[in-house]
């Protein structure tokens, strides 16, 4: 009986959203993550589980209708999950599931591509400090982490963030870290332009515009792993 609601409820989602229609898995892809808002819906479940309040925080411009109708389509196509939290907590929260973050190396492969068209920000963007974290996946350079074992914190703006890096890999979360390698303060548009090429390092400290506490080594080399472009630092 679950299994024919489950059919029921994605042949209704089928029929109310536009297909392709073609025989192809880029089309069939698309079918399910070519609606608008729906990538960036990932987006903001790749930096964890998220309450629909959340959700309609970080995505800003769109409707309760809308969201819930990607949710739904989502969970429909076993990418998105819906769960509650442990007491005290208690709250409904949703999930990518493990079909879910498999999608996670295209939205960063798309997000390196698009760091291009960025440019200045424009006075109508919307900003999210939180934007960040998935921002220092994308910039990630494994082999330049290799053998390295260090931990920066980040302090942007009224945010803090730690990256800890072990051996080629990267580990991107909210919140300070217990014994940092290196401590680096700037704004938003600061770290947006170190990640993306458009400023260096050096620019970025002899302009006032970062302030980095610790080893100095470890900056330079978190500078080497966290840029978009790999250009100068």
């Amino acid at each position: 009986m679950l299994y024919l609601l489950e059919a029921e409820t994605k042949r209704k989602l089928s029929m109310a959203k536009r297909s392709y229609d073609q025989y192809c898995a880029l089309a069939r892809a698309l079918d399910v993550l070519g609606e608008r808002w729906t990538l960036l819906l990932v987006r903001e479940l790749l930096l964890g589980q998220k309450r629909f309040s959340d959700l309609l925080a970080g995505l800003p411009g769109i409707g309760p209708n809308v969201l819930s109708a990607r949710l739904k389509l989502l969970q429909a196509e076993g990418v998105v999950r819906q769960t509650k939290l442990a007491p005290p907590a208690a709250s409904v929260v949703y999930e990518l599931t493990e079909r879910g973050r498999e999608l996670e190396p295209a939205v960063l492969a798309l997000g390196r591509w698009g760091v291009q068209l960025l440019g200045p920000r424009k006075p109508a963007d919307r900003h999210r400090l939180g934007w960040l974290l998935l921002g220092m996946r994308m910039a990630f350079h494994p082999e330049a982490a290799r053998g390295i074992t260090e931990t920066y914190e980040f302090r942007v703006e009224d945010e803090t963030f730690t990256a800890e890096v072990d051996d080629g890999s990267i580990d991107v979360r909210h919140g300070a870290a217990v014994d940092p390698d290196v401590v680096i303060e700037s704004n938003f548009e600061t770290m947006v332009a170190l990640g993306s090429g458009q400023m260096t390092s050096r620019e970025a400290l002899d302009a006032g515009m970062v302030r980095v506490d610790g080893d100095p080594d470890a900056a330079v080399r978190c500078a080497r792993m966290l840029t978009l472009t790999g250009g100068r630092r």
